[in-house]
């Protein structure tokens, strides 16, 4: 019968979406540092290190300077960047059972992940501390908020619209 609502296509009910603890993300966190830094210096070591005749510490020490850390950011951008434009989620997260998503519970596009990659790649300290004071009704990092993205607990798909997601904290 035309213009009958069943009642199965009532009002939608709010999707719910479990905000990840700080203390998930963090060990997420360590997990991501420690498979990317061994990766990182892995390599590094079997390309650089051949000319300084296992002199690396002393190279390291004594001229790299800062290019050693903005090296290592730059991977651990590009690795969060890839990883949670992609799948929403870095190994780290995948461990953990914890995911990126946009404010609607979808995986974030290549803008929103860039932005708020580079905030735990170049920033961290200042991000982390800056998201407890300002933003903990979501428990975002600023700039997660900037780039509109939470992190959850891993559930089904996202809802379609902002107004019919509700946000709780586990």
């Amino acid at each position: 019968m035309i213009g009958r609502m069943s009642s199965s296509q009532g009002p939608r009910q709010p999707k719910e979406l479990v905000l990840a603890k700080w203390s998930d993300r963090f060990f997420a966190w360590v997990i991501d540092f420690i498979i990317v830094n061994i990766a990182v210096w892995s390599i590094f070591g079997a390309a650089v290190a051949a000319p300084f005749d296992g002199d690396l510490d002393g190279w390291v020490r004594n001229g790299a300077g800062p290019a050693p850390f903005i090296a290592t950011s730059l991977v651990f951008f590009a690795y969060w960047t890839l990883m949670e434009s992609t799948r929403g989620q870095s190994i780290g997260k995948m461990a953990l059972k914890i995911k990126t998503t946009d404010l609607e519970g979808r995986t974030p596009d290549i803008k929103s992940a860039v932005i708020q990659s580079f905030g735990k790649s170049f920033l961290l300290v200042i991000d982390v501390a800056a998201g407890w004071i300002f933003t903990n009704d979501k428990r975002q990092r600023i700039f997660s908020r900037a780039s509109h993205t939470i992190v959850v607990k891993e559930q089904g798909d996202g809802a379609s619209n902002p107004e019919n997601v509700r946000y709780t904290k586990s």
